[in-house]
């Protein structure tokens, strides 16, 4: 007999989950990034590309992500008032400048 509790039929239960690739802008909060997703889409009328930039707040359990950090985050569950993405995995770190004192 199959058993349908194991973990690995169990993320399968729960559907398609979105995955959306973009920058860190801000990692000021708790726990908590923002991340600008940069998307071109082209004008139906006058057919140029325009630039759309949307801003998520992103769950980050361990406080991993650095500004300039280029991540992956996936949908999930409320989180609070305005965040329902987790953070995935990081795929490349941003440059790190330093400060002159």
């Amino acid at each position: 007999m199959s058993d349908n509790t194991s973990p690995d039929t169990n993320e399968e239960d729960r559907g398609s989950r979105r995955v959306i690739v973009g920058t860190v802008t801000s990692n000021a909060m708790a726990k908590t990034i923002v991340v600008t997703v940069v998307r071109r889409v082209r004008d139906r009328r006058f057919h140029k590309f325009l630039t759309r930039r949307v801003k998520y707040k992103a769950h980050d359990e361990k406080n991993v992500a650095k500004v300039g950090d280029l991540v992956e985050i996936v949908e999930s569950r409320p989180l609070s008032k305005t965040k329902r993405w987790r953070l995935l995995r990081t795929i490349s770190h941003g440059v790190q400048t330093e400060v002159a004192s």
